[in-house]
């Protein structure tokens, strides 16, 4: 668990995996046959449904509201497009309109809930959670990989009066946090560098490390140590720590997660009793899966 820019106990923009634009995914799902050909039919998805989708993805990736032309940029499409897919989620009742923002209402959760009440992971996951919460006294939460950077899929949460801002749904920049690292290191070097390179490696704090082949090296040291820590590179005063979940194939699945106030925990503290209870209950899960 790791934040992204918190202050003042108020939610951070921690949803820094830029979603790609409409036109780009739907080029990667009809170009099928080889590059520079058309495909030689049409087609069988429906467009206003993919455009309507992406529209949803940018309120959790991005804000919490958007205008007819954020909405419009953000998924590379004509405003009079994107107006049609608002005001047409407003129908549905999933976004309400203030007259020039649109915001989504409670009715988006059942998108997210249909996932976290059917995916086996975040299910399986809940107990070994809890067991590292109750005996770490820190919240604890568990990422998998989606489109360059880690997501939240599920989390046990601790009683603090401030609030990390981290919560399920929420991506975090692959190069500067725990889990990223984590989960970078499941992949082959040219497999992590090209992830890498294609990102944009923001320099969050003075400690954030961006070059490419720094970052490999942070990379191979976390395949050889079995976890990953972020000292204050994703925000000043945070520390956080993560290890791999992996399953019966012997394939790292997702990352579990631990982060916590730099002036309460220290880094050797991290390591020497955050870590064996991480691997411990990381390891359960992976068992299971």
């Amino acid at each position: 668990m790791e934040t992204g820019g918190l202050r003042g106990g108020q939610e951070a923009d921690i949803d820094v995996c830029e979603v790609g634009s409409y036109n780009e995914r739907m080029r990667g799902a009809v170009d099928d046959g080889p590059a520079g050909e058309r495909p030689s039919r049409a087609p069988e998805g429906m467009a206003g449904l993919a455009k309507g989708l992406a529209i949803i993805e940018l309120f959790g990736s991005s804000t919490s509201r958007l205008s007819v032309a954020s909405a419009a940029a953000g998924i590379g499409v004509a405003r009079a497009t994107a107006r049609r897919c608002l005001l047409t989620l407003v129908e549905l009742g999933y976004v309400e309109h203030d007259g020039r923002y649109f915001r989504p209402t409670p009715r988006m959760l059942r998108l997210g809930t249909a996932y976290l009440e059917t995916s086996s992971l975040p299910r399986l996951a809940e107990q070994h959670l809890v067991d590292a919460r109750d005996e770490l006294d820190e919240s604890v939460s568990l990422a998998v990989w989606e489109q360059g950077c880690p997501i939240f899929v599920a989390r046990a949460e601790a009683q603090r009066i401030v609030k990390t801002g981290v919560r399920v749904g929420a991506h975090l920049p692959a190069h500067c946090s725990a889990t990223g690292r984590v989960l970078l290191a499941a992949l082959s070097d040219d497999e992590a560098r090209e992830q890498l390179a294609g990102t944009d490696r923001e320099r969050r704090t003075p400690h954030t490390i961006t070059g490419v082949d720094e970052l490999l090296a942070v990379i191979r040291h976390v395949r050889q140590e079995g976890f990953a820590i972020s000292d204050e590179e994703l925000e000043l005063g945070m520390r956080a720590i993560a290890v791999p979940v992996v399953n019966g194939a012997n394939r790292t699945v997702a990352a579990m997660s631990v982060s916590a106030s730099a002036a309460r925990v220290s880094a050797e503290r991290m390591r020497r009793d955050f870590v064996p209870v991480l691997q411990r209950e990381a390891s359960r899960l992976g068992r299971k899966l």
